[in-house]
C-alpha cells in the first residue's frame, strides 16, 4: 500500500511517499510544493491544489495523513496556515483517497516516542525507519514522519478492527 504525508503550509507543503508491505516501510519519494509569496492568497491556494494534485497523480497513493494545524500566536497567521491546510487535505479527498489527520504530539510520539521530541530526534527516526530517504528539506522530513505515523497507526487500527469482527462472530 502506498500512502502520501503532507505537512502543510502556504509558503512550503512537505510531501512524502512510503509503500507500507506488512511491517515493512520503503520510501518512495519526498519534496516540498512551494507558492509563490507575491501572488494573491487566491492564487496561491490554486498553486497549492494543483501541486499536491499532480504529486498524488505521479505517486498514485491510495491513503493521505495530514498533520493537523499548529496553533500560531498570530490569529492572522494561523487563519491563512488553516486555508493552506484545507487545500491539503481537499486536493486527495478530490482524488478519492482516504484522508487521516494526526497531530503533532502523536507522529513525533509514534516515530519516536516521545510526543515533545525535537525536529532533530524524528529526521534521524525517519533516517532509521527509511534509511534510502533524502530530504529536501526539514517539511519534507516531517511529512515522511507523518506518513510513517499513519502507516503505524493504520496497521494497530486494522488488528483492532480484525480482532473486533472476529470477537463478534
Amino acid at each position: 500500500m502506498r500512502l502520501i504525508g503532507l505537512d502543510p503550509g502556504l509558503r512550503t507543503t512537505g510531501w512524502g511517499i512510503i509503500e507500507v508491505d506488512g511491517n515493512r516501510l520503503s520510501f518512495i519519494g519526498e519534496g516540498i510544493v512551494e507558492t509563490n509569496a507575491k501572488l494573491s492568497l487566491a492564487e496561491r491556494l490554486a498553486e497549492l491544489f494543483v501541486g499536491v494534485s499532480a504529486i498524488i497523480d505521479e505517486y498514485k497513493p491510495v491513503e493521505a495523513a495530514v498533520e493537523e494545524t499548529f496553533v500560531n500566536v498570530n490569529p492572522a497567521s494561523t487563519l491563512k496556515l488553516g486555508q493552506a491546510r484545507g487545500v491539503v487535505l481537499l486536493a486527495p479527498a478530490m482524488a478519492g483517497l482516504a484522508v487521516f489527520e494526526y497531530s503533532p504530539n502523536m507522529v513525533k510520539k509514534s516515530v519516536v516516542g516521545s510526543g515533545h521530541a525535537a525536529k532533530e530526534q524524528v529526521q534521524m527516526m525517519v533516517k532509521t525507519i527509511l534509511p534510502k530517504a533524502t530530504f529536501t528539506n526539514a517539511d519534507a522530513a516531517d511529512a515522511l514522519a507523518i506518513a510513517i505515523c499513519h502507516a503505524h497507526l493504520g496497521q494497530t487500527n486494522g488488528r483492532i478492527i480484525q480482532a473486533s469482527r472476529s470477537a463478534a462472530k
